[in-house]
């Protein structure tokens, strides 16, 4: 370390934590039993101001206020699955305004969304290998779509958290390059989510550095570039690559991510907002807590608090 991060002390960000440390929200399998009333009090334990919702968590908001506000927590994001490129515009703007509804109740301001409309993540094959490459028309639904839903998004006070994602048609840093090209830039923002990209094949810093202003939200994902080496040349799914442990979180010796200079990239150009740890990790080999306070240990070391 070669010192504390500038211009990103405690007024300037907040630190959260996905539940996906503590089981997998795409692969429900992925599971040893742990409670939602265990998982947010091992947030809280670990240090962490905040995190995002899981499918565990109570669907009324108030219930789950209550059990935030009792462990000091707030609400980061939710998240939502947008399907514009398959023409489902109505039925994702439905769920669209259930969930910014939900997220005024609980007291938060960003919302995240990604395009999952022929997705490969989900599905038992080659991630790599089918993941889709939108054409012109697909690409103009989506950007038509992300900028209808940012505006409600920001007329409810909110902002709309464009998270790119593996096995996606917004997977690489060029896709990311589009988007933000043919998106409305009052209304759509960025999500850099660090091990997405580096799984990609792609350098998130490059990515940060290139798209700064638009950058509202982050996600802290580490990867055990071993792993994302093997799931492209052994074909191999996304649930194979996580079962196998691609990600991991900050502070683990085996990541391949140099967290410092995005950070000060982040810092240098006025970042305020969540910086959210994610790791999709076994629970059965990576005991959540014990990750969760080694990510909090390192950011706590990184950013000089």
């Amino acid at each position: 370390m070669t010192g504390a991060v500038p211009n990103l002390g405690r007024d300037k960000v907040s630190l959260g934590v996905t539940p996906t440390l503590w089981w997998n929200d795409d692969f429900p399998l992925l599971d040893i039993g742990i409670p939602f009333e265990q998982c947010v009090s091992e947030m809280a334990f670990a240090g962490f101001q905040g995190c995002s919702i899981g499918h565990k968590f109570p669907a009324d908001p108030a219930e789950l206020k209550e059990a935030l506000d009792l462990r000091g927590l707030k609400v980061s994001e939710p998240w939502v699955s947008t399907y514009f490129t398959i023409g489902e515009l109505d039925r994702t703007v439905e769920n669209f305004r259930r969930q910014l509804a939900f997220l005024e109740a609980v007291g938060g301001q960003d919302i995240v969304v990604a395009e999952f409309g022929l997705s490969s993540h989900l599905q038992p094959i080659p991630v790599f290998d089918h993941r889709p490459e939108f054409t012109d028309e697909e690409w103009s639904l989506l950007t038509s779509g992300l900028d209808t839903i940012g505006r409600l998004a920001a007329d409810h006070g909110m902002r709309l958290c464009y998270h790119h994602h593996m096995g996606t048609g917004v997977q690489t840093a060029e896709d990311i390059d589009r988007l933000m090209a043919d998106t409305d830039p009052d209304h759509v923002h960025l999500l850099l989510d660090t091990g997405h990209l580096r799984f990609a094949g792609d350098d998130p810093l490059e990515t940060a550095e290139r798209h700064q202003e638009r950058i509202k939200h982050v996600h802290l994902k580490n990867v055990r570039q071993p792993v994302a080496d093997k799931v492209r040349s052994d074909r191999l799914s996304f649930q194979e690559g996580i079962q196998q442990g691609v990600f991991t979180v900050p502070g683990d010796p085996d990541g391949a991510i140099d967290f410092q200079p995005v950070l000060s990239t982040l810092g240098n150009a006025g970042y305020e907002g969540w910086l959210v740890v994610e790791a999709e990790q076994d629970p059965s080999k990576a005991c959540p807590l014990a990750y969760a306070k080694m990510a909090r240990s390192y950011l706590a070391e990184v950013l000089g608090w």
